[in-house]
């Protein structure tokens, strides 16, 4: 029997595709499954049992984490800061692209590379001059001055995403709109804003993904105990509880629950988004 050579040659890549993926996939997926699996164990089986699965489930290591960790607090101040910096965000960032791609001033082309030349600089780079800013506002260990430096560490890449999909947009949607009495702003709100979901829900995402997860500068700026965010908080845990590692990875598994549930919500955004080149309108 002879065999098609372009079939067998499909058949061949498709193999190793799905292997490829399949192990990259088990890889990324792993250690997140490590760390469920230990959250449900004990201290005294967590180095014994050596099974996939856990022998006995104890699930008293949560409340112990949520309760003597003080986890609550820490919950809510991550919940804040990103619900603040990702509204920020999106906010300044869909007014200052909108600007920069439908508007003419004085010296758009030099201030839009200026904000592309941010993205150069490395975060930690960056993180001792907004210090210095901080504190001479008055605004180091404060809330706000935690926001405000958050939303200026998203602002770049965030600008640069809504400016390349706002450039595609159609000039007839603009034109139609203006004839039918929008201002500026009102075009926007009205017709920008509503084409530019994909883009911002990527916004909202990666935003969401450095914000929560953000240590750095919390260690930095905040000093406070009752100011600092989850992941601040965490290592505040670990140290208090450096031999009880089913709490510790039961406190790290309600700080991942919020994030992965944002992505997943959101998860059919992000190809489109980010390839917004393509057809808007």
């Amino acid at each position: 029997m002879r065999v098609n050579r372009y079939i067998l040659w499909r058949m061949t890549k498709s193999t190793f595709i799905h292997l490829f993926l399949g192990t990259v996939t088990l890889v990324c997926l792993f250690p997140l499954f490590w760390m469920i699996r230990c959250s449900l164990m004990s201290n005294e089986t967590i180095f014994v049992d050596t099974g996939l699965l856990p022998h006995h489930i104890n699930f008293g290591n949560f409340a112990i984490a949520w309760t003597k960790g003080h986890l609550a607090g820490f919950f809510f101040n991550s919940v804040i800061y990103t619900a603040c910096v990702v509204s920020g965000i999106v906010l300044i960032s869909s007014l200052a692209a909108f600007a920069f791609s439908r508007l003419e001033f004085p010296g758009k082309n030099v201030l839009f590379y200026l904000f592309v030349a941010a993205m150069m600089i490395p975060l930690p780079g960056s993180f001792v001059a907004l210090f210095v800013l901080m504190a001479k506002l008055h605004l180091v260990n404060t809330r706000i001055g935690y926001i405000l430096c958050m939303i200026n560490v998203g602002l770049s890449m965030s600008i640069l995403l809504l400016k390349t999909f706002f450039d595609k947009m159609p000039r007839d949607l603009e034109d139609a709109a203006r004839i039918d009495g929008c201002s500026k702003l009102g075009i926007w709100w009205n017709v920008a804003l509503p084409l530019a979901r994909p883009a911002i829900a990527v916004i909202v995402i990666f935003n969401s993904l450095t914000v929560w997860n953000e240590y750095i500068l919390a260690t930095l700026l905040l000093g406070d105990t009752s100011l600092m965010p989850l992941q601040r908080g965490l290592m505040v845990f670990q140290g208090a509880n450096s031999v009880d590692y089913p709490v510790l990875m039961a406190g790290l598994t309600m700080a991942a629950v919020p994030i992965v549930m944002v992505y997943l919500a959101m998860q059919k955004h992000i190809i489109k988004g980010l390839s917004s080149g393509a057809v808007v309108g």
